[in-house]
């Protein structure tokens, strides 16, 4: 993969349960590995759990530079405090940024106020798609979802990410079954799908012409027992 050949500026959303947080980290994880100044940004001020900012120590020990709350890393209000050092990463042209976002319309508000460095090809805003979640389990449910989200922030999703799962239960079955509904929700809006996003030992099973990009991920965000 060639991360750094998406936008600058990388915005993540996905209704809470789409993966949207450990695809956000395994995708900071990633860049890395390829960019020497990478950002992740905690903008999810909608659920509180499972947030990227638990995995700070991590990726902080990986050379990623982690923005959360104003309050820090550690605190377990939840009161949507932004910090203003977010904006750091945005103005610096030589900063490979991530936002993870909060997963509906009222999470994506945080981002309106960013919306002067989202200019037109400048930017990437990529929706994670879980086929097995209520709210986006068919076509209709995702389109609500990607325009209640472009219509509060202002700015077009620019791709689609597959990440269709059911945690380590996951079979090639469950992403096929989610590639067919993100296939038609790419036609119906002409948003092309960029990644296709599982656990390494599904990945290895997918077809070769599968569209969209295949990303192994691994589970950050959950531990053994969870």
């Amino acid at each position: 993969m060639e991360l750094k050949k998406d936008k600058r500026i990388r915005i993540i959303i996905g209704h809470y349960g789409s993966g949207k947080t450990e695809f956000s980290v395994n995708y900071a994880m990633a860049l890395r590995s390829e960019c020497e100044h990478v950002s992740l940004c905690d903008l999810d001020i909608v659920n509180p759990y499972f947030r990227s900012r638990e995995k700070a120590e991590m990726m902080e020990s990986e050379g990623i530079t982690v923005i959360s709350g104003a309050r820090g890393h550690h605190a377990n209000l939840d009161i949507p405090m932004m910090s203003a050092s977010i904006l750091a990463p945005l103005q610096n042209e030589s900063e490979q940024v991530i936002l993870d976002v909060g997963g509906d319309a009222v999470g994506a508000r945080v981002l309106a106020r960013f919306k002067s460095y989202f200019t037109e090809g400048e930017y990437d805003m990529f929706c994670v798609v879980n086929a097995y979640r209520e709210q986006t389990q068919d076509l209709l449910g995702v389109m609500h979802h990607i325009r209640t989200i472009e219509d509060t922030v202002g700015v077009k999703v620019t791709g689609l990410i597959n990440n269709t799962h059911l945690l380590r239960d996951t079979s090639v079955e469950d992403v096929i079954k989610g590639q067919a509904l993100v296939v038609e929700v790419s036609k119906k809006l002409n948003i092309p799908i960029k990644y296709v996003s599982s656990l390494e030992k599904v990945t290895r099973q997918l077809p070769e012409d599968i569209e969209g990009e295949v990303f192994p991920i691994k589970m950050y965000m959950r531990e053994e027992w969870m």
